[in-house]
This record gives structure tokens, sequence and C-alpha cells, in this order.
């Protein structure tokens, strides 16, 4: 099966992910039930994520593109390029706010999950076009982030006072610039090299993992001990898991 093959079924199934959240509320799944399952799902999604990036995506990328300043530069360019998206997003819900910042809501949530998207299906797509089997990986990095990130959406959708109905379809139509960027990066392969979008892939799902979701699984102070625990011990499960893929590759 061709690259082009592969990008298209990787963005239709991302689409497709964007459907949990609502599928758990129409399952009957309570608000907070939601909510319990995306601490665990978020500490996994961080281990990853990070794993990925450390352990596949900079040493594919140190192969395709060399040991060269440049792909130190093309990393630090994805991790900032989403730290700036973010900023863009929260600045302009402050301004139009005119009030203390809050998490970002409606529309300015499905504005930021498009640019996400499209940012993310570019460094797939190269990913599949540089190899297949990098290509999979770095979707199913994708995948384990946007579990948790796409019940978050749905709940902050409905407590913004959209229906349900409503929710569904605006996070699935938010996901499908993540095919558009897969399909940008499978025609502009065709003219230019598109290698540095693993490093530039790199640093986005390094920044995604350390400053988004770390975070969030550090911001409730009053948690167990073994609460806690059991977030730790699936970070270094989600770590573990790559590095043990990373090793099956090698060999």
């Amino acid at each position: 099966m061709g690259s082009l093959a592969w990008i298209i079924i990787a963005g239709l199934v991302m689409a497709a992910i964007s459907l949990e959240g609502g599928l758990l509320a129409l399952a009957g799944f309570s608000g907070e039930t939601i909510r319990r399952l995306m601490r665990p799902l978020v500490a996994l999604a961080a281990g990853t994520m990070i794993g990925g990036a450390l352990l596949h995506m900079m040493p594919e990328g140190l192969e395709q593109c060399g040991e060269s300043l440049s792909f130190f530069i093309w990393v630090a360019a994805g991790f900032a390029i989403f730290f700036a998206l973010e900023q863009l997003i929260h600045w302009h819900h402050c301004n139009r706010a005119n009030a203390s910042c809050k998490e970002p809501v409606g529309y300015l949530v499905i504005v930021g999950d498009c640019l996400h998207h499209l940012l993310a299906g570019l460094a797939v797509g190269g990913a599949f076009v540089v190899d297949h089997r990098l290509g999979i990986t770095i979707w199913l990095l994708a995948v384990a982030h946007e579990v948790p990130k796409e019940l978050g959406d749905f709940a902050v959708l409905v407590h913004s006072g959209w229906s349900r109905r409503q929710a569904l379809l605006y996070n699935f139509l938010s996901d499908l610039p993540f095919l558009l960027g897969g399909l940008i990066a499978w025609y502009g392969s065709r003219s230019i090299d598109v290698s540095f979008l693993i490093p530039l892939a790199a640093g986005q799902f390094i920044y995604i993992g350390a400053s988004d979701l770390v975070p969030e699984i550090n911001r409730h102070e009053h948690e167990k001990i073994s609460v806690n625990m059991v977030n730790f011990v699936l970070f270094v499960l989600g770590i573990s898991f790559m590095g043990a893929i990373a090793v099956f590759h090698h060999h």
C-alpha cells in the first residue's frame, strides 16, 4: 500500500476518533466519569508522546537529516510553533473576554483544534512519505494524545452551551485538517525533501507532552498519593512501551 493510501486511512480514522466523547456521553457516562477516565489517559499519553519523540522520531530524524545543526533547529522550531499557537489562542481569548483568563471555549477550541490537526497531519504525512512504519508509529503517538484531548474538548463545548450533537459535529470537522495536512505533505514530497518534518514533529510532540499533558496531571494538588502513583506508573509505562517498540524495530 502506497504512502497516499496510508495517509488517507490515517486521516479518516483520526477524524472518527473525535466522536469518542459524544459516544461515551450518549452511552450514559456522566461528566464526572469521563473526567476520571481522562487523567490516567493523559498520563499514559504524556509518556507515550515524550518517549516516541525521543526514542523514535529523533533517531529516525537524525538518520534522515544527519547530525547537523539544522536538525536541532527544526526540533526547536516544532517546539516554538506549538508554543506560539497556544499563546495566540490564549491572547485572543483574553482580549475578547475582557476579563480574567479562562480555558479557551466554543469556537476558539475549534479554531485551535483545526490549526493543531493541520500541523499534526503535516508531520504524520511527512513520516509516511519517508517510511510507512515510521508513519504508523507517529500516527499512534498522535492518537495517544487525541483520545484524552477529544474527551476534554467535547466536555468544554457542552459546558459552553453547545448541544451534544453540535459538539460532536464540530469536533469531527475540526479533525479533518489532519487529513489535509497529510495530503499537503504527500503532494509537497514530489518536489521537495520533506524529511525535515520529522524533527519538526518531534519538537511539537515534546512540547505537547511536557507543556500540556504533564502540567494537566500535576494540576490537581489534593489527589491521594495512590492516584498520583498510578499516574506516574502510567507515564513510565508509556515511555517504556515506546522504548520496547524502538528495540523491536532496531532488531
